[in-house]
């Protein structure tokens, strides 16, 4: 069976991480998170008061961003953290500040650049699964296998909020709502690599489906992609 490399698309809250990690994990490929990256670069501008309400300080920014190494390990009951320059931040990326902070700082060339650069040398020999906003237009343009994942942001918004409360944040769920859509909004607009279906790409809209199902239905696809 040949090898080949795997691009998921999506919006926020999508649930496409989820059917990456589960497809990975059957099919025994490399599970690349391309958004925990670049939570990772705001996470990094944040502890440098790089970034405000209303601005980022992108001067400071880009002269650091080559510096700023990011890379996966996998842990001892098997799931895969992130790691900010050799420091575990798989926790620490993962609330709603920090997700803003990533999706403003995706906007902004410099930072796109040298990830997508990190990322294609990461599927480089192939056997990879990520996900993300632009991966299967920017990153994997040759991907043998692209999946846009949609639901609505009602759905989408319900799932973060539920993922967050069982985390201990105190949030609401109309702030959530209104993150998503922001979110939303800023990733479809972006002029630097804005969130689009692929040509090639096969839309699943998950809102009324199960996660067992939606591996099915993506394993299947990757059968007939390795198939031929």
């Amino acid at each position: 069976m040949k090898k080949i490399n795997i691009a998921i698309d999506g919006f926020s809250s999508s649930g496409k991480s989820t059917i990456a990690k589960g497809l990975a994990k059957k099919i025994g490929y490399i599970y690349i998170d391309s958004g925990a990256m670049y939570r990772a670069v705001s996470l990094f501008a944040i502890r440098n008061g790089w970034i405000s309400d209303s601005a980022i300080d992108e001067k400071a920014l880009e002269s650091q961003v080559p510096d700023i190494c990011i890379s996966f390990k996998t842990n001892a009951q098997g799931q895969q953290e992130t790691y900010l320059n050799s420091e575990n931040v798989e926790k620490e990326i993962r609330n709603l500040k920090v997700a803003d902070g990533a999706s403003r700082v995706s906007t902004i060339g410099f930072v796109r650049r040298e990830l997508v650069r990190q990322q294609q040398a990461m599927g480089k020999e192939k056997g990879v699964v990520m996900d993300g906003r632009d991966i299967g237009t920017v990153v994997f343009p040759d991907a043998e296998l692209k999946i846009y994942v949609n639901a609505s942001p009602e759905i989408r918004a319900k799932r973060r909020f539920d993922e967050l409360t069982a985390k201990g944040e105190n949030v609401s769920y109309a702030d959530v709502l209104a993150n998503v859509k922001e979110r939303d909004e800023r990733d479809t607009t972006r002029s630097e690599s804005p969130l689009r279906k692929a040509v090639d790409a096969v839309e699943l809209d998950n809102s009324r489906m199960g996660m067992d199902e939606q591996l099915q239905w993506a394993f299947d696809l990757f059968y007939k992609a390795t198939a031929t």
